[in-house]
């Protein structure tokens, strides 16, 4: 497997994941409506878990813009990798978020009345609106994320045997780091921490047809894609700082 193909994959299952464990909550009519913050959390985690697992040995497992760019300023990872590694995360995000909509179909047709909850499927909304203090927690939870990045074993890809990123041996910790950012810091903007899982699913959205299905929400879309660029650029250049 290539690392592009990895990344698109392993965004790919994150997405699918994350996004049908939001579905199996938000939306009408499945056996789990209604369970709850703790099992979106949950499941995001694990979301993560199985999107490492899958891609760490081939790419390392980014699965995120934010740490690949991190990786990239802190001199980890290679800048001409950096396009190609964003592009699979974006076309991965949106294979999930298309998939997700094709198996809860019913569901979202069901939830015609609740177009918020159709679109918390897909992409990330602030629990109260205040464009500051929203781009402040993406902020600060994308920091905690590649902070944590950071201090877990790399991966080693190819005989040049370069650190590109986290790999399986990562995939328990960093599933409980997105745990513990879901739990502690995600209840103000639901945690995008990843302009990918975000923006790639809000696309989707926005095409894809659902009877009752309202706006996407675009005038909110640019601070889950600005707060983890901010975020992971303060934890890089914290993490150079500090060697």
């Amino acid at each position: 497997m290539t690392p592009f193909i990895a990344e698109l994959i392993g965004t790919m299952l994150l997405i699918l994941l994350g996004g049908g464990v939001v579905a199996n909550v938000v939306l009408k009519g499945t056996k789990g409506n209604n369970s709850g913050w703790i099992v979106i959390t949950t499941g995001w985690a694990l979301a993560v878990f199985v999107g490492v697992v899958v891609a760490g040995p081939y790419s390392g497992a980014h699965l995120s813009p934010a740490v690949t760019l991190g990786l990239a300023i802190a001199g980890k990872f290679e800048w001409a990798k950096v396009p190609p590694f964003i592009a699979a995360q974006f076309i991965g995000a949106m294979s999930g978020a298309f998939l997700v909509w094709a198996m809860h179909k019913d569901h979202f047709d069901r939830s015609s009345d609740d177009p918020g909850g159709q679109l918390a499927v897909f992409a990330t909304g602030p629990a109260i609106r205040n464009p500051l203090s929203n781009l402040f927690s993406e902020i600060v939870g994308t920091f905690v994320l590649i902070m944590c990045v950071f201090y877990i074993t790399p991966a080693e890809m190819g005989p040049e045997k370069v650190p590109v990123g986290l790999g399986s041996v990562g995939a328990i910790p960093i599933a409980f780091v997105v745990w513990a950012i879901g739990l502690s810091l995600g209840g103000t903007t639901g945690y995008a921490i990843n302009p990918a899982r975000d923006l790639g699913p809000r696309i989707m959205h926005a095409i894809l047809p659902m009877k009752g299905k309202g706006s996407s929400d675009w005038g909110y879309a640019p601070i889950p894609v600005i707060g983890p660029v901010i975020g992971t650029t303060l934890a890089a250049l914290l993490y150079m700082a500090l060697q």
